[in-house]
């Protein structure tokens, strides 16, 4: 059952002339993004550093943004950022306000990846610029004016996609510095099967399953491949994470799923829910006031998370030394 606010803005969308998703062009679809942003979520407010970045990747440089709370800091982890918007929508601008809560609630700089987009870039595109990315972070480039010791990966939806695969790559060809710990927001784990709410959201929620289809259908992933799938891949050995799902969202149950995997796996895994939120609810902290709430929990469960890590990762740092 959604929560009374997330009623509201069903039922405001429900009589509004907004046009679905799946009538759009993709150009159509970021901009009414970029508008409800501005309407739905909350400002960017107090951050010390908001510095452009140029990240070199196998295929060109994309754009990235450093948020932190602080201006200087000792060296420590830093986070990098997959922004969703089903691999098609979504920027530097959309996720700026979001980001720049994630540096604060976590007191650690975050670094915005801008991956390239479908359809002009369809897969696997998106999956390779966000594994360059992080592997130029683990570089340590002069360009972030701060010292990084590990890695903390996170991405909410498509970006929650991005960032388990990514935490594969790297666990499969280690980078220079570790990942201490993997953040997803109802992230889409699954391409190769159909799960339950798939059909019991179909419609009458903010992404439908027209709409699931349409950026599924732009990004041209192969449902085969762990890359696009990844259900279909290998959990052992996957830095601990926190998944955080919504619970009134087509793609609850491949959240749940990639949860229940890792556990299985033997990860350290703690698993939230934001019952009777809707998919997209990290863009829409003004309109789903409540939505604070959730992200503070499962951020807190991060910071817990990387806390216990650190030790662990010095020590093995300093046994290959």
């Amino acid at each position: 059952m959604p929560r009374p606010e997330v009623r509201a803005l069903l039922s405001y969308l429900a009589t509004s002339d907004l046009p679905s998703l799946e009538t759009q062009t993709p150009q159509q679809a970021r901009a009414g993004l970029r508008e409800s942003v501005k309407a739905a979520d909350l400002p960017v407010g107090e951050i010390a550093v908001q510095l452009p970045l140029t990240i070199p990747t196998r295929s060109g440089e994309i754009a990235g943004l450093l948020l932190d709370s602080r201006a200087t800091r000792e060296p420590g982890p830093v986070v990098v950022w997959y922004h969703g918007g089903g691999f098609v929508t979504g920027d530097l601008e959309t996720h700026r306000a979001f980001v720049a809560e994630i540096a604060r609630l976590l007191d650690l700089p975050v670094v915005l990846v801008d991956y390239r987009l479908a359809p002009e870039a369809p897969y696997p595109a998106a999956v390779e610029d966000a594994e360059d990315a992080a592997r130029w972070v683990a570089g340590c480039p002069a360009e972030l004016g701060r010292e990084a010791d590990a890695l903390v990966l996170g991405g909410d939806s498509a970006g929650g996609t991005l960032t388990i695969v990514t935490a594969m790559a790297l666990r499969d060809d280690e980078a220079k510095l570790p990942v201490l710990a993997q953040m997803v927001i109802y992230p889409g784990t699954d391409l190769s099967r159909t799960y339950p709410s798939q059909r019991e959201f179909a419609t009458g929620r903010l992404l439908t399953e027209a709409g699931r289809r349409w950026y599924y259908g732009h990004y041209d992933a192969d449902a085969h491949d762990w890359h696009g799938s990844p259900m279909l891949g290998e959990f052992t050995g996957l830095p601990p994470a926190v998944v955080l799902t919504a619970g009134e969202d087509p793609v609850r149950d491949e959240g749940r799923a990639y949860a229940a995997a890792l556990v299985t796996a033997g990860v350290p895994t703690t698993f939230l829910e934001a019952a009777g939120n809707i998919h997209g609810f990290v863009l829409m902290r003004r309109v789903i006031a409540s939505s604070q709430d959730d992200l503070a929990r499962a951020f807190a469960a991060l910071a817990a998370t990387v806390r216990a890590e650190r030790p662990a990762a010095a020590t093995t740092a300093a046994s290959t030394d």
